[in-house]
């Protein structure tokens, strides 16, 4: 069955790329933290999905340290988080969810976690790669940047060109049998810029719920102070684009 994408680029796309977008059919999404994908695209991973892609998540760290619980232990929280990944990822029907289990807050873009994001992306080959956003923004409307999205983001666009393309670096990932593979665009959320507009008005509710399954991330545990938070968030990424709720991200195309 040919899938009807036409509509995915809602704005700031040519007709010709529009059509060509059509052949893309994987996506993968990695990000620092569990809930950090719930927050920047879930909208969209919950739209792709239901159009017929298949998605996979890659959790950079290992979610250790998000709690002000006194009695609260690293591996206790660990243990937690994964579990309400994995919730999240049933909720909007994820394909698989990679843990790469680095130490949250100290997390870094070096070679290794480079090459384990390379790994990943030769592995289930996407064409798609969403990713957080690699700089400061020094704005004011989210702090100054969580360190270990800054490093994420890094990382993973340095695992996309030219790590995951080129047959010489990292050979061991060669030898274990995993190919190149040549990611088709990332899609970068967070960006203080962006080019590109996901309307996900009709998955909105969906990428609530699988939001919803972060308990112990969320300030309060009641599903319409965190839907209007969402709602809000997300329209105020729609304003002027023609949609009731938007995900915005900036592209950056790859040569393939």
């Amino acid at each position: 069955m040919k899938l009807d994408k036409s509509n995915i680029y809602a704005y700031g796309d040519s007709m010709k790329e529009k059509k060509f977008h059509n052949e893309y059919s994987r996506g993968m999404v990695v990000v620092a933290h569990p809930d950090d994908a719930e927050y920047g695209s879930s909208g969209t991973v919950a739209r792709l999905i239901r159009e017929g892609w298949e998605f996979v998540y890659v959790m950079c760290t290992d979610g250790s340290k998000g709690s002000s619980e006194p009695d609260m232990t690293q591996s206790k929280l660990s243990k937690i988080r994964k579990e309400e990944q994995i919730n999240a990822g049933k909720v909007l029907g994820l394909n698989d969810i990679v843990f790469l289990d680095y130490e949250d807050s100290y997390l870094t873009p070096n070679l290794d976690v480079r090459k384990d994001i390379a790994r990943e992306i030769r592995r289930h080959k996407p064409d798609i790669v969403i990713c957080q956003y690699p700089m400061r923004n020094l704005d004011g409307s989210w702090g100054v940047g969580h360190p270990d999205h800054i490093a994420a983001g890094e990382a993973t666009l340095s695992a996309i060109f030219p790590t995951a393309r080129d047959r010489l670096t990292f050979p061991e990932l060669l030898e274990s049998g995993l190919e190149p593979h040549k990611v088709a665009e990332a899609w970068i959320f967070g960006h203080p810029e962006p080019d590109l507009w996901i309307d996900v008005s009709a998955h909105i509710e969906t990428s609530i719920d699988a939001l919803m399954q972060h308990v112990s991330q969320l300030p309060v545990n009641d599903r319409e102070i965190v839907s209007k938070r969402m709602k809000d968030w997300r329209s105020e990424r729609a304003k002027g684009k023609g949609m009731q709720y938007a995900e915005s991200f900036k592209k950056i195309p790859f040569s393939r």
